[in-house]
């Protein structure tokens, strides 16, 4: 009775210090790169409701992480381009249903703050446009023609809203705590030349047994693949 006692003892404490041990590993999030699987996460989502990455097993997955602030209360314009790129082409092309795919967005703030760049989207948008058709482009500056230029050769397209009816299409997830975008090491504090609690802009595209299949982590704001390209990836890929 007492070695049958001591049988059950030892296999109870076994468990105790096992599953622990097992949960932990299986809430870290480490950086990963390609052919390394994508670790889980939840997040809720500004449109309502969560995301659960292992609940999207099968399809495959279109992360992207855009910048976010540039200062305070300053927003990176550059984001409201990489979403609004992708929204208008699935509008016309719908291929999420082609490539059996989610595209999902990450800031790294609170619901507040993520409410504030959904608010603010339209204006970016309209900054661009400001900024790449100048009423008067000859009265400009070396500053703004600088800009001019820019902006024209990164934005060749036109995305203007209505302030207040933006579509969002693409789930907008909220990282409160920045677990995710910690964990994956693309969250800073000061990155091409701004300091501000921000994320080096990065985009993971993840197939449906949940293998990250394409990384890339920019090396400046503007330098972030194009929709084209993505979609082009995706088609190799499931070729």
């Amino acid at each position: 009775m007492k070695k049958r006692f001591a049988h059950v003892f030892v296999l109870v404490l076994a468990a105790c210090i096992l599953v622990p041990a097992v949960v932990g590993r299986a809430q870290d999030i480490k950086p990963v790169t390609v052919l390394q699987p994508m670790p889980d996460f939840t997040l809720a989502a500004l449109q309502g409701g969560e995301v659960t990455l292992s609940k999207l097993r099968g399809k495959n997955v279109l992360l992207i992480f855009p910048r976010g602030l540039v200062g305070e209360g300053s927003w990176c314009h550059v984001d409201n381009y990489q979403y609004s790129d992708p929204a208008e082409t699935e509008k016309l092309e719908a291929f999420r249903k082609t490539f059996n795919l989610e595209v999902l967005f990450v800031l790294p703030y609170d619901k507040t703050l993520v409410q504030q760049w959904a608010d603010k989207f339209a204006d970016q948008l309209q900054d661009i446009d400001n900024w790449k058709n100048p009423a008067d482009p000859a009265a400009l500056d070396a500053q703004g023609k600088t800009r001019m230029d820019v902006y024209r050769r990164n934005f060749p397209k036109k995305f203007l809203y209505e302030k207040g009816k933006v579509p969002f299409p693409f789930p907008v997830l909220i990282d409160a705590d920045r677990k995710l975008s910690k964990g994956l090491g693309i969250f800073t504090t000061e990155w091409s030349g701004r300091k501000s609690e921000q994320n080096i802009p990065a985009v993971y595209i993840i197939d449906g047994q949940g293998i990250v299949r394409l990384k890339y982590v920019s090396q400046n704001t503007f330098d972030r693949p194009s929709t084209e390209y993505l979609l082009g990836f995706l088609e190799r890929m499931l070729k």
